[in-house]
């Protein structure tokens, strides 16, 4: 019995006893991102490499074709009119007139790229680099017929009706200049927005009725949407230029880097004379390969213009052929000169000139990322095909300006 009471009592106790909360789940580490930023260091004229009079007299049209631009724009004229001006008066042939209106009327800043990783707290520092990667590219010359017919059966497509583009600045404004490319979807639940069809799933029934031309070579058509603009020649020997008129928003994925993963190029093989002759060599697996881009680009057909003069790019003004290049504008303001130091493809020489900012490309990314641009036809497809040198860049902007206010079109 006593037994039977000391357990019965126990029970009872137990019973009161508050039973403690179950443990809170753990909090998740906050996710960490790493970005890409540009900084600007001000740099003094000693300090900035040497380029020859030559090529700074070379440089000046190109120079003046982004002044012509620049004051199109109220918000840019403020910040460039002067210097602008001022160089529209250097006398033809002076040298030494050149020189001192780029140390009087422009502040040098050595740009480098800087990753950072985000998450959990202050930014941390990962990497500052001066140096990038140089390309090249040119305006092509490819074979082409208004109709489909043999050996005319590569078609370059206008934008679909159906390609939606998406400003994300009207959803989240600090997502200024930033946009995607997408579709509406139908489905029982309603129509949404989904991403648009990758280059693998644009099949002919998808682009059926958006042929601009036909050409005759399947991996020169792919190297024109990678240069961005060229020529086609018809069979009457007419010529007409293409330009870059809109993309499906897919990542761009370099196909010299997938043979060079699969061991089929060695790195240094990997030009673009590289891949032609290995597409040369497989060209039942040519469309296979193409389609490890889903990047697919567009065209409008443009006035030829001047056949001396380069295709208008991004600025809007014609480029210069040795004097032109491709930015991130979201890091290097378009129109810009900028001195470059890098190499040249043919001879590995210095190569060190002021150029201009005046076009873009699906695959510059960075504040350290740049194509150079050749010019027309095989004699500049020689060596932009070879261009993958380390570059160091000085963006050169109005005296007492900052490089990040001139950004955004601000």
């Amino acid at each position: 019995m006593a037994r039977a009471a000391v357990a019965a009592i126990a029970v009872v106790v137990a019973a009161c006893e508050t039973v403690p909360p179950p443990a809170p789940p753990p909090v998740p580490a906050p996710a960490v991102r790493t970005v890409t930023q540009a900084r600007y260091e001000i740099v003094p004229p000693e300090a900035l490499p040497q380029v020859a009079d030559a090529d700074l007299a070379a440089a000046w049209p190109a120079l003046l074709a982004s002044c012509r631009s620049l004051e199109r724009s109220s918000a840019r004229r403020e910040a460039w009119g002067e210097p602008c001006r001022q160089a529209a008066a250097v006398p033809a042939g002076d040298a030494a007139a050149r020189r001192a209106f780029l140390a009087r009327q422009l502040d040098a800043y050595r740009v480098l790229s800087v990753t950072l990783e985000e998450g959990g707290g202050e930014p941390r520092l990962v990497a500052s680099e001066t140096r990038g990667r140089m390309t090249g590219y040119y305006e092509p010359l490819l074979n082409g017929s208004r109709t489909r017919g043999a050996p005319f059966v590569v078609p370059l497509h206008r934008p679909p009706a159906d390609l939606l583009t998406v400003e994300l600045a009207s959803l989240y404004p600090e997502l200024a200049n930033q946009r995607v490319r997408a579709r509406l979807q139908a489905s029982d639940k309603g129509t949404r927005v989904v991403p648009y069809w990758s280059r693998a799933e644009l099949t002919e029934e998808r682009l059926r009725g958006t042929e601009l031309v036909w050409v005759d070579d399947a991996i020169e058509a792919f190297f024109l949407q990678v240069q961005g603009s060229g020529r086609v020649r018809l069979r009457d020997g007419s010529m007409v230029r293409v330009g870059y008129a809109d993309t499906n928003g897919h990542p761009y994925r370099s196909i010299g880097r997938v043979l060079v993963e699969r061991g089929e190029l060695a790195l240094e093989q990997a030009s673009m004379q590289g891949i032609v002759a290995w597409a040369q060599a497989n060209p039942e697996r040519v469309a296979a390969l193409l389609n490890e881009n889903p990047s697919y680009v567009f065209f409008r057909e443009l006035p030829l213009g001047d056949p001396q003069a380069g295709p208008v790019g991004a600025l809007g003004v014609p480029l210069t052929p040795g004097y032109s290049v491709a930015v991130d504008p979201r890091f290097i303001p378009l129109g810009a000169p900028l001195l470059i130091s890098t190499a040249h493809p043919a001879t590995g020489a210095p190569l060190r000139r002021l150029v201009l900012a005046q076009d873009t490309g699906g695959a510059i990314r960075g504040p350290l990322r740049f194509d150079f641009f050749w010019g027309f036809g095989a004699a500049a497809a020689a060596p932009a095909g070879r261009q993958r040198h380390d570059v160091q860049a000085w963006l050169l902007v109005p005296r007492g300006l900052r490089p990040e206010q001139l950004l955004g079109g601000r």
